[in-house]
Formats: structure tokens, sequence, C-alpha cells
């Protein structure tokens, strides 16, 4: 296996004046991946196979393991024994919680774990990709350069699967862009985030907090990268890092596709809609006429992934209930965000 990802000699010592010896951190060192799963050691076992032949190699893994009741923890136990005897070792915490926190309860675990553990760049991924063997190379020239990325994915048929949006504030809604984002440059420029392969530097971690616990899960990476992108810029970049292992029933809607859903999904989408528009507010950005207009829209896009992709209208029940819960949390005058760290 070929050496870490790094821009010069890694942890190359340097002493200081007067003082004791102290380590010198190039830009891309200190790489972690971080994972959140439940219920698929299937999934999870198949995704540290593919971490483990990554090339650069990262230093180290936060698998957080949201409280599973199937043979997760063993799955994890194996990788731990087999990435340690690797010629170069690669650490694997496992961070178990004493309960199901979501995704988005998982990742803000996992990158607080991270951070702790001296973690520099923090590899954002659910459980049911596989990692590209030469993802973390692929992303090294960007990491010179941004704090926020976001790599390109295989769909379960090989084929490029669509992400390519930008956040409306005026709507609190990310809408997605047309045509070729890549036709002139291998960058394109975003203000959202995406869990599944998002990764950050810890100053943009450090900007403005850890993810959003509350979310459980939904609209939780997509704020994420919003407010990252207020205060520097959050790069999606024309190299593919993940593959889509899950399959899942889809409708082409020429300018995307929509896939199935769950009734979780259903009535978080909604319910945390009171989220997104406290973060609007707090930046000075919550418009209630287009937040309303948002709010339907989403709401008008379930409907469309019920009666087209799982072509059934049970499940309405849950966006309603979802609205109802949104309204006690968009109506709190005590709210406050997630607040930044002092790194």
């Amino acid at each position: 296996m070929g050496g870490r990802l790094h821009g010069g000699p890694s942890r190359s010592q340097v002493r200081a004046a007067e003082g004791p010896e102290v380590l010198a951190v190039g830009r891309r060192d200190r790489f972690f991946i971080v994972i959140t799963t439940f219920n698929r050691a299937g999934y999870l076992s198949d995704l540290l196979d593919s971490i483990a032949v990554l090339d650069p190699a990262p230093e180290a893994l936060v698998v957080v393991d949201n409280a599973s009741t199937d043979t997760t923890a063993a799955v994890i136990g194996a990788a731990q024994d087999r990435l340690g005897a690797l010629p170069r070792p690669i650490a694997l915490h496992h961070h178990a919680l004493a309960s199901n926190v979501g995704g988005a309860g998982g990742f803000s675990a996992g990158v607080e774990r991270a951070l702790a553990e001296g973690a520099q760049w923090m590899w954002l991924m659910d459980d049911d990709v596989t990692a590209v063997p030469g993802a973390i190379g692929a992303f090294g020239p960007w990491m010179d350069k941004y704090d926020a990325l976001v790599g390109r994915r295989y769909d379960t048929s090989g084929e490029p699967f669509f992400w390519q949006h930008n956040f409306s504030s005026f709507l609190g809604l990310h809408l997605p862009v047309r045509g070729d984002v890549f036709a002139h440059s291998n960058e394109f420029s975003t203000n959202v985030g995406c869990f599944e392969g998002m990764l950050v530097h810890r100053d943009a971690v450090a900007s403005v907090g850890l993810p959003d616990p509350r979310f459980f899960i939904t609209w939780d990476d997509a704020i994420y990268g919003w407010l990252i992108a207020l205060k520097r810029p959050v790069m999606y970049v024309n190299e593919f890092v993940l593959h889509k292992v899950r399959a899942q029933r889809s409708v082409d809607l020429l300018i995307r596709h929509l896939n199935d859903s769950s009734d979780l999904s259903r009535f978080y989408v909604m319910r945390n809609r009171g989220l997104v528009a406290q973060y609007l507010r707090a930046n000075g950005c919550y418009n209630p006429v287009g937040f309303a207009l948002g709010t339907a829209l989403t709401a008008a896009k379930e409907l469309v992934r019920l009666v087209f992709v799982e072509k059934t209208l049970h499940g309405t029940g849950k966006l309603w209930a979802g609205w109802r819960a949104s309204r006690p949390i968009l109506a709190d005058k005590q709210w406050q965000p997630m607040p930044e760290l002092d790194l």
C-alpha cells in the first residue's frame, strides 16, 4: 500500500528555537473518515473492505454505531483487527451510542470524536456506499485550496449519480442546477452539503460548529453546507470518490432523479422545516413568504415521490404530522444555532 496523503514529509519533526520538539502538520495530513451506521452490518462490512485498500490511506476512521441491534459490533471489531494489521495501520475508533440519534446526531458525534482524536480532515459518509480506491488522492489538489468539498458518486449501475444543487435562501430549499456543471471547469461552487461524501477541514467545522443533531435525519447536511458557504467556498469537484451500493426505486424527472423514501423521512423532511427557518433567521435570510412557498414545494415534491415512485398515497399523513411538528420549532423564541468551536 502506498503512503498516506501528504504535500511534503508527513508529520516531519521540527524544533522550536526554544522549547520541546513538536510535530509539523501538513495541509493534507490527519485525514479521518467518519461513518454513521445503523443496522446495516452487510453494507458496513463492504464499506470497511473498500477503505482497507484505499491508496493513499486515511490515518483513522471513526465509526459511529447508532445503537445497532444486528452484527454491526462484530463487523467493526473484525475491521479493527484487519485495519490495524496493515503495513501502514489505520486506527478504527468504534464510537458506540446508547440510542439511535439519527444520521444528524451520528455525524455530530462522529465529527466531535474525530476532532478529539486530532483529525484535520473529516470525510463524512453513510454506511451504504463504498470508496473508490484512489479517492483520497483525487481530493488532494482541492484540499490545498478549499476547506469543504463534495466529490462525485457512481450510482448502483455504475453511472454518474445526479447531485448538483444550490440553496435558495428565499425558499429555504436547495434546487437542482441544470446542465453539465463541469463543462468548463472541474470544480463547481455550490452552497449545500451532502453527508454521503462531504469532506470538511477542521477550520470549516470550527466556524459553524458541529452538525446539528436536532435534525435527526434530512436537511442536516444541506444546511451544514449552506452555513459553511456563508463563510468560505464549498466546492463540488469532478472526481468520482464513492459508489452507491443500496438499490432504490427512482423516477427520472429530466432535471433530476427522485428516489423512494420512508415514512420516517417524510415526517422529518417537513418537521425540520422549522429548523431550516430558524437557521435562516439566525443568519438574517428568513423571508416568510418565500419560506412558505418553499415549504409548499417541499410537500409537493414528496407527494410526487409517493405517487410516481412509490405508487401510493399512504404516507401523506406523515407529511401533515411533520408540518404540524415544525410549527413549535419555528415559533420558539429561545432557539439558538449550534455554537462555533474554539479549536
